[in-house]
């Protein structure tokens, strides 16, 4: 039997069973059942595959677990933000460590495009496991369709 142990996030779950990836190596595992786990959980924990086909795999051991929380905010980006991006070009990323912990990732979008940019943010499980990875339980997206500039702001509380 090989366990593995690290950080994964919950992409899907059902009252029977979950499925969690990995957020550093993106490996998929479905498990057998589902010990009480939601959407967006991040647990750093133990898993293992269940004998005899070890097609599916079992939660062994938790050592933390807590939620990301997505928020769409009707904020703007800080002024400081906004011009951090618009000195890149659209669609370049770029990103700032936060005082203290956390990250904010600003990037342009062509003019009429910022909602649907922040509704992708919203929507792509990569940006829960960046959380993850960044140690973050906050997610907020903010946007200016006046400055075509989305901010992600991974937030550790």
């Amino acid at each position: 039997m090989t366990e593995k142990t690290g950080t994964f996030v919950v992409t899907h779950a059902e009252s029977e069973s979950a499925v969690v990836r990995d957020v550093d190596t993106a490996q998929v595992h479905t498990l057998a059942s589902n010990p009480g786990l939601e959407v967006h959980d991040v647990l750093e924990a133990t898993v293992v595959p269940e004998p005899p086909l070890e097609v599916t795999w079992e939660v062994i051991d938790v050592a933390e677990r807590r939620a990301i929380d997505l928020v769409d905010s009707d904020l703007e980006p800080t002024r400081h933000a906004a011009d951090l991006a618009a000195e890149a070009e659209i669609g370049d990323l770029v990103k700032e460590e936060r005082a203290g912990t956390g990250e904010i990732h600003m990037f342009r979008v062509p003019e009429g495009e910022v909602e649907a940019a922040a509704r992708d943010v919203l929507e792509d499980e990569e940006t829960i496991a960046r959380a993850a990875r960044l140690e973050a339980v906050r997610v907020e997206v903010r946007r200016s369709a006046d400055d075509g500039v989305v901010s992600v702001r991974y937030l550790p509380d």
